[in-house]
């Protein structure tokens, strides 16, 4: 076999591989979504935050800094996007991670950020 016709044949295989493993469109749009949710400076850290367990919005608004209003704001987002959940305890609403994935998600970043010094 010629080089070129088994170059063709490799780049013929990467692309079915490639279609084969690519999401929906819709799998596509949500995975973008996600990432644009906590790409945002403040919801990441608040996710940062909450990576150290629950806390509720006083006590986020003091880890993070700001407002208690603009921390609200980025926590529904957040849950939104179903990456945070919360739960009533009396008067209080107390918010954690939903899915440990981005936890890791975001330590694999913390760690490409010190590979690059």
């Amino acid at each position: 076999m010629k080089d070129t016709q088994k170059e063709k044949l490799e780049h013929e295989e990467r692309i079915r591989c490639a279609l084969e493993s690519m999401p929906s469109e819709d799998d596509v749009a949500e995975l973008a979504a996600r990432f644009k949710a906590i790409s945002e400076p403040s919801r990441l850290k608040i996710l940062l935050a909450l990576s150290c367990g629950e806390l509720c919005v006083e006590h986020l608004t003091q880890a993070v800094g700001g407002n208690q209003s603009a921390v609200s704001h980025q926590l529904k987002t957040l849950k939104d996007h179903r990456i945070i959940k919360c739960r009533r305890q009396g008067k209080q609403v107390i918010y954690s991670i939903a899915d440990g994935h981005i936890l890791t998600m975001i330590s694999v970043a913390k760690e490409h950020l010190n590979c690059n010094e």
